[in-house]
């Protein structure tokens, strides 16, 4: 890997050989990721044969319209051509925990985006709404497979490639990768967003939504808001070339 600076202005590149797609936060769109898939691989297909990864960037869940089958998909990727990995974003954190030993966080969870999530699996509001968390807690875990929970539990809090890190939210500025706090990493907003000095990598997040991919010299913003605007975006790093899709265009 080189040594990345903005005063020396070296280029950023990925790792030799290797191909890497990102995603930006799905939000339960499952047609919207099943279209962003389809021009993804269509895409690789035009490039030389390499080892290619797919990076989901968190946020998979809540808010679109379905979840399950969002958590179905992903867990049974229908592509040979890259290797799936997965970040977990503060969505899923709070998924995860409330549904396995927290249920007092469901009430918030469930206002958070988690109704839409509910009613995918065939839960509508009018169940859940009044409900104490512990009959919350039940009517969710009767309906929500365990395999799914653990799926979400598992997944990673960031990725790095190259002179790339990938992430949820964004990092401390200021703070050594490995001291960075698990909560930053699928939370942060600020001082991160405005922050344009030198992390030493290039930051690749989502969790902001913004109207287009937000390129900053320090940071790639690619949370379109898929669940609002039909628009999914993924990027795509191949040695120190960059290039981006999208849906809805």
């Amino acid at each position: 890997m080189i040594s990345l600076g903005i005063k020396n202005k070296l280029i950023p590149k990925g790792l030799p050989n290797q191909r890497v797609y990102a995603i930006g936060d799905i939000h339960g769109c499952l047609d919207e990721t099943l279209d962003l898939l389809q021009r993804i691989k269509a895409d690789n297909d035009y490039r030389d044969e390499c080892k290619t990864y797919l990076i989901f960037l968190g946020d998979v869940v809540d808010r679109g319209p379905n979840s399950k089958g969002v958590i179905e998909l992903l867990m049974n990727l229908p592509y040979d051509f890259a290797q799936p990995l997965f970040i977990m974003g503060n969505h899923e954190e709070m998924m995860v925990r409330a549904l396995s030993g927290e249920p007092q966080l469901l009430p918030d969870w469930l206002e958070y985006g988690g109704l839409s999530c509910a009613e995918s699996y065939g839960i509508p509001q009018s169940r859940l709404l009044g409900c104490d968390p512990d009959t919350i807690e039940f009517i969710l875990k009767s309906a929500i497979p365990e395999a799914h929970i653990e799926f979400l539990a598992d997944f990673l809090e960031f990725v790095q490639f190259g002179d790339y890190l990938f992430t949820h939210a964004g990092i401390r500025p200021g703070v050594p990768l490995k001291q960075q706090n698990a909560r930053e990493l699928r939370w942060i907003r600020e001082p991160f967003l405005k922050f344009r000095g030198d992390h030493g990598v290039i930051v690749v997040h989502g969790h902001t939504i913004t109207e287009k991919v937000d390129v900053k010299t320090n940071r790639i913003g690619i949370d379109t808001g898929a669940y609002k605007t039909g628009r999914l975006s993924a990027l795509c790093i191949e040695e120190d070339h960059v290039s981006y899709l999208s849906t809805g265009n």
